[in-house]
């Protein structure tokens, strides 16, 4: 249990461990300590226990803990304060968005978060071959390296591949794109894994996925906010597609068209 105080917690007796998939842990631990705050168990002005504390109470790295710290930033939950700890914030006029975390629980659900993402991806290219200045465009160039980088080294590009996108949103020059991009990473990072992992598999799904990226770097750095959406686009629901083509989603079936609807 946590014992919330405006000065260094007492040792407490060790909550039950977080029993789940290494990258889950951080979403069971922002719950686990979004709940104590909106029960009031942990009141606005308390100090969460440090990260040293939380990781030993819970049974978690402390990288868990920082994910799970910037989850409850994300969401306005608690605050940081240099030299002092991070602390409960006071409860918000508006309510926050916040998704349910059964998101994550299926392959079908974190399709549904995808289908979010597509949204948002074709306008914010759009804007951001609008807006972006030639230090974002270099900015983009060297993320997309970055990628090509960690896989080369056996990672996923997971990171990456976010920061990639972040980037674009940064070119938009809209900074309520980099809050709800920032919001949606938690989601989008689970949607990810699962769409790199797949096109790991194949070199081919890998050299498509590195053609669709620089597509879209491209159109951005050419000033065309068409091309750039219609790549974003693209990007998008080739992903879909690829999953499918792995064996990770079922085909989709295709509805009943008229014989002028086929193509």
């Amino acid at each position: 249990m946590l014992h919330a105080s405006k000065s260094p917690p007492a040792p407490a007796r060790p909550a039950e461990p977080l029993r789940q998939p290494a990258d889950r842990l951080s979403d069971r631990l922002a719950a686990r300590l979004a709940a104590l705050i909106e029960s009031g168990k942990l009141a606005p002005g308390d100090r969460l226990p440090t990260e040293l504390e939380l990781a030993t109470t819970h049974g978690v790295s402390r990288t868990v803990v920082r994910e799970a710290v910037h989850q409850l930033k994300s969401r306005a939950l608690v605050d940081s304060r240099q030299g002092s700890g991070v602390y409960v914030t006071p409860r918000p006029h508006h309510q926050p968005l916040v998704f349910d975390p059964s998101v994550l629980e299926s392959v079908d659900a974190v399709v549904h978060v995808v289908e979010v993402r597509r949204v948002l991806e074709g306008e914010i290219a759009a804007l951001a071959a609008e807006r972006a200045s030639r230090a974002q465009v270099a900015t983009l160039r060297r993320t997309l390296k970055a990628i090509d980088t960690a896989v080369a080294q056996g990672g996923d590009g997971v990171a990456e591949d976010l920061a990639f996108h972040h980037a674009i949103g940064e070119a938009t020059g809209n900074p309520q794109f980099r809050l709800l991009l920032g919001f949606l990473e938690q989601y989008l990072r689970e949607a990810m894994r699962i769409t790199r992992g797949n096109e790991a598999r194949r070199q081919d799904f890998m050299e498509e996925v590195q053609r669709e990226h620089h597509a879209i770097v491209e159109a951005i750095a050419a000033r065309d906010p068409i091309a750039a959406r219609q790549h974003a686009l693209h990007h998008i629901a080739r992903g879909r597609q690829r999953l499918a083509e792995g064996g990770v989603l079922p085909i989709p079936h295709k509805a009943n068209k008229t014989p002028k609807e086929k193509r």
